[in-house]
């Protein structure tokens, strides 16, 4: 009976070292083809989603997700989902530039919430189609270079800036003097040169003749149904309609799940394992790390903004 027991006892042993081996060879296999073939061999075919919302800045790890959603075949078309009064112009220039890339491989619809103003339109105009609210806010186009004045003040508490410059528009326009004649134009011309891009996204992105483009360039603000009016926006709707536009278009089945996706930000982390890539290996394609991510914005902008917001004065 002594032989039995310890017959039976060393077969299972045997057993769980065989379940163990075994176990750490598909997780080894399955590490070998994430590393070989992505993330994308991990999840089913589906529209991406990714929001931008808030003020925009020159934002790399969403460039970074837009470029990985432009190489990932799971994805047949993205939905950029903007709700922003803008924000820095070259902020806005990077994510143009990042949208217009990813449109090269797959087709791009931006779907516009409660506000896509300035910077936030111009993120609109890098999509292919543009669906907005009725009550959207948009356009809105146009760029500012703003700066405090502080002499009125200055003068009454008897403080005096002293400056040592090598040349007259150096650190021009400043908040502690009243700027020359030089140092406004010379503002006035960055800012031009500015709104002439835009204008030009304008006329090239919605077909507008140049008049037009400026007309419709003057800083104000539309409805969505303005907007639609004016040929700045396609047509009214959201999500639903802009599902039904890419497969009338472009002809992705609109039975495709639509998928949030948000960029990695290292500071903030996901949590177990630290990534969305291997939650998806983990879970076997079920996107349970997809959700949104929050994202800490800057309070001040700097250079040329393109941004809305009513004036207070």
């Amino acid at each position: 009976m002594s032989f039995d027991a310890d017959a039976i006892t060393d077969r299972r042993r045997l057993k769980r070292r065989l379940f163990f081996w075994r176990f750490g060879a598909v997780v080894a296999v399955l590490l070998a083809v994430f590393a070989v073939f992505g993330a994308s061999g991990f999840h089913r075919a589906q529209i991406a989603r990714v929001e931008i919302n808030g003020i925009i800045t020159d934002d790399r790890d969403l460039q970074d997700l837009l470029k990985q959603l432009g190489d990932d075949t799971a994805i047949k078309a993205v939905i950029l989902s903007i709700d922003s009064p803008g924000g820095t112009t070259t902020g806005a220039e990077a994510l143009y530039t990042s949208v217009r890339r990813l449109a090269a491989k797959k087709p791009v619809v931006a779907t516009l919430g409660t506000v896509a103003a300035s910077g936030g339109y111009i993120a609109a105009l890098s999509a292919d189609h543009i669906v907005a609210r009725g009550n959207t806010l948009t356009g809105s186009i146009g760029v500012l270079f703003e700066w405090p004045q502080f002499t009125g003040l200055m003068e009454k508490l008897g403080i005096e800036m002293k400056a040592v410059k090598s040349a007259p528009l150096k650190a021009e326009p400043a908040p502690y003097h009243k700027a020359t004649p030089e140092a406004l134009a010379a503002t006035n011309d960055l800012v031009v040169s500015s709104y002439d891009w835009f204008l030009g996204l304008v006329q090239e992105r919605r077909k507008l003749d140049a008049a037009t483009a400026r007309k419709l360039g003057d800083g104000r603000v539309y409805t969505g149904w303005q907007a639609v009016g004016n040929k700045l926006v396609d047509e009214i709707g959201g999500d639903d309609e802009a599902v039904a536009w890419l497969a009338k278009a472009r002809g992705i089945p609109a039975r495709l799940p639509v998928r949030d996706w948000a960029p990695i930000r290292p500071d903030e982390g996901y949590g177990f394992f630290g990534a969305r890539a291997a939650g998806e290996v983990l879970a076997g394609g079920i996107e349970a790390l997809a959700g949104k991510t929050l994202q800490t914005k800057r309070l001040t902008l700097d250079g040329l903004t393109s941004v809305w917001h009513p004036d207070a004065r």
